[in-house]
This record gives C-alpha cells, structure tokens and sequence, in this order.
C-alpha cells in the first residue's frame, strides 16, 4: 500500500526537536542505569570502547534508516521502506520483529518500574501496589497519547528532559570525583566478554526502529527525519561514554559488582544525590514507556491499513485523529507482559530483533536509492550510502554472531513463524476472494 493510502487521516506535525526528543526518549531507557557495571564486569576500564565500535554500526545504520524513511516516509517507520523496497513479505517480517521486540521490551520496562515503586512500599501493599503499578503507568500514558499526537510528543519531550536532568548531574558533579587510578585494568578482555560487552552497548544505543514509527505524522520527512536521527544518536552516544568515563572514574574496581551503578557511584558523593538519580531511574523507565506507547501501536496501525491484521486497528480517533484501537490494543498486551514477567531476561533477545531489524533496514535503503524511490520529495541522497549499507549490515551480522546459540535460534523462530503466519494469511485471503468472485 502507498503511504499516502496508509497515512490518511494522519496530521503531519511532528518537527525535528519533537522528532529528536522521541529518539532520544526510546533510546535513553533504564538500560544505561544499570548496564555501565555490566559493562565494567566485562572489559573493565576499556567499556568506552565497546561504545564507540557499536556507535559506528548504529551510526552507518541511522544513516540507511534517515535515507529510507525520507523516501518513504510511512506510518511504521523502517516497516514501511522495507515493505516498499522488497515486498509485502518482508516488510511484514520486519513490522513482526519491530512490534516482538518493542511490546517484549515495554512490558519488561513496566514490570521493572513496579518492581522499583514496590521496593519502597510498605509489605502489605506490595501484593496490590506492584500490578497497580503497572496498570495506572500504562493506562495513563495510553489516554495522553489517544488524545492526540500532539499531546504524546509533549509528554516525551516532558520526559525526556526529566530523564536527562539526573545523567547530567552524574557527569557534571560526578567529574569532580574522579580518580585517575580507578581506570587501572582489573579485567582482561577475552573474546567472550567482549562479545557480551558489545550486545550490551548496542542494547542501550537500540530504540530508532520504534521511534521512527510516526513517520507518517512528520511534517518535511526529508528533512526532518534525518535531522532528527543526528541530533539524537549523536548526543546520546557522547552521553554514554561520559556517564562510563565518570562513573568507573569515581568507583574503580568496585564498578563490576553494583546493582545501580550510577546511583552508588553518587552515593560516594552525597546520600542525597543517590537518591536522585534513583528517582531517575524511575522517571526514565516511565519516559521509556511513553514514548514506545506513542511509537510503536504506529506499526499495528500500518499493518491494519495493509490489510494485514482487524481493520479495527486502523481505525483513528474522529477528533484528535489519533489511531486510538492501536494504542489500546498494544497497551493491553504490554501491561499483560508486565504482569507475568521480567525486564533482564528481554535484554539480549530484543537486541538480536533489532540487529536483524537494522540490516533489513540498511538493504532496503540501498535498493530504494538504486530504484530512485521517493514519495515525499528530494531525499537525503547521501553520498556515501553504499558503505553506510555494509557497515550497516556488517556490524550488526557481527554483533549477532556473538549472541549465545539459543538466542539466535530463538530470533530464526521468530521469523519463520512471521513467514509462516504471512503466507497462511495470504492463502486464506486468496480463498475468500476467489468464493466472492465465484459467487459473482
């Protein structure tokens, strides 16, 4: 389907900062305040490294997905070029990976915001408090966002301010605590924790695919979403290292066994700063959350405009034109994963799911640009796209290859299963036309 076809009764709103908040609101998650000490246990002081090497691939692979989304620009996101590029096949694979993926990871995030309110309650509300929890984050997030676009992009852009306020102070006061000796090695990389180390990394740089779901309520796509994919990616990288760089500075050695390693490393500077930056743990999972819920039901909407799942999905709001059934059907689902599992044992799954996601993504790029593909006026063009696209593809096949066997299979699962489910649908629609027309 054009995009034009799947975009109707969308607002083209969403500007380069709206845009950039919501990258960097989906990336920002509460990965980063738990993966440094990972990261040290690992390789050590050299963790930065682990940064700028997945830095490089996602940064080859942001350029492949601004190239594609400028020119298709759909509801969707990367789903939409892919599809546009390589078929209905494989564009509804790639929705199937991004929808898996963000809805496993929003669940994940929900349950571990309850698990963190439930750590502070008293014992006897921890039994009612903890699914509470859980339901009255997402419900509330779920009525802004069937509010309208407008309402969701305000609320991310809330959030991600509010999210950032205490990294910033971990590298700003944190830089005052630093010690040159807590950068001596204590670790030896080996191949397999700096295997571990690089999915790790990539974990916390993952979220765009999501993010660029709204793509068919971005107003100059060409322009904006290139943009807005530099301003985010870019900042968010030079955070990271300087939140590794500080907090392995102040805590040395000790980095590897902390449980909350940015509000430990605080705690050796003031109690009370530590109990800010677990607060801002809290307000980041809850910013990670509101802004999947306003990018990704995107994706349930454009595969229901495709014909590809109840066209109640595709439905939008009368008056705030929002794709409200989207939202609610997706919201319902990652609150049910919230209440059954946990956020850890998502982490290296969903990263594998956007690894394949990315190289589909880069492919696609490379053929709509070999095609002249553009729906929406001049695209990027960027010049040096062919290499974007291998080290784009390559970086990711690499970084997967380091995953354990179980997970990759689990992930080839995944798609077969997405084929398989594709081409029963298609067979049952092809069926159901041929009786109308016999009966014509």
């Amino acid at each position: 389907m054009s995009g034009s076809r799947r975009d109707a009764g969308l607002i083209r709103t969403i500007g380069p900062w709206g845009l950039a908040a919501n990258l960097i609101c989906t990336i920002v998650g509460a990965g980063i305040f738990v993966v440094p000490a990972a990261l040290a246990a690992c390789i050590g002081p050299y963790a930065p490294v682990a940064f700028v090497v997945c830095g490089i691939a996602i940064g080859a692979v942001a350029i492949c997905f601004a190239e594609g989304g400028s020119r298709v620009p759909t509801s969707g996101g990367p789903y939409g070029y892919i599809e546009t590029a390589f078929g209905p096949l494989t564009g509804f694979v790639a929705g199937i990976l991004l929808i898996a993926g963000d809805v496993l990871a929003c669940g994940g995030v929900a349950a571990a915001l309850a698990d963190a309110a439930a750590g502070i309650m008293p014992q006897q509300w921890r039994t009612v408090g903890h699914p509470a929890v859980i339901v009255g984050t997402i419900g509330a997030v779920t009525l802004i966002n069937v509010g309208g676009v407008r309402r969701g992009t305000r609320l991310v852009s809330a959030a991600t301010v509010a999210k950032l306020v205490p990294l910033a102070l971990v590298v700003v006061v944190g830089a005052w605590a630093v010690h040159g000796a807590n950068f001596a090695a204590t670790v030896a990389p080996g191949t397999r924790g700096l295997g571990r180390a690089m999915i790790l990394a990539l974990f916390v740089l993952t979220g765009m695919e999501g993010a660029l779901s709204v793509s068919g309520e971005v107003r100059e796509p060409s322009r904006t979403i290139p943009r807005a994919l530099g301003i985010a990616l870019g900042s968010v990288l030079v955070l990271y290292i300087a939140i590794q760089v500080t907090v392995q500075g102040i805590m040395g050695a000790a980095l590897a066994g902390s449980a909350a390693p940015l509000a430990d490393a605080m705690g050796r500077v003031s109690p009370e700063l530590r109990a800010v930056v677990l607060a801002g743990t809290a307000v980041s999972m809850f910013g990670w959350i509101s802004s999947d819920v306003m990018s990704t039901p995107r994706m349930l909407f454009a595969f229901a405009r495709d014909g590809m799942l109840p066209r109640v999905l595709g439905r939008t709001h009368p008056r705030t034109h929002a794709p409200d059934a989207a939202i609610f059907f997706y919201a319902a689902v990652a609150a049910g994963l919230a209440l059954t599992g946990t956020f850890a044992e998502l982490a290296v799954l969903s990263t594998l799911t956007s690894a394949v996601l990315y190289m589909m993504g880069c492919a696609a790029a490379g053929r709509l640009a070999r095609r002249g593909v553009a729906e929406a006026g001049t695209p990027v063009n960027f010049r040096w796209l062919g290499a974007a696209v291998v080290v784009g593809i390559g970086g990711m096949f690499a970084l997967s290859a380091l995953a354990s066997r179980a997970e990759i299979v689990g992930v080839l699962a995944l798609i077969a299963a997405s084929a398989a489910i594709y081409m029963v649908q298609r067979r049952v629609q092809g069926t159901r036309t041929a009786a109308g027309n016999s009966v014509s």
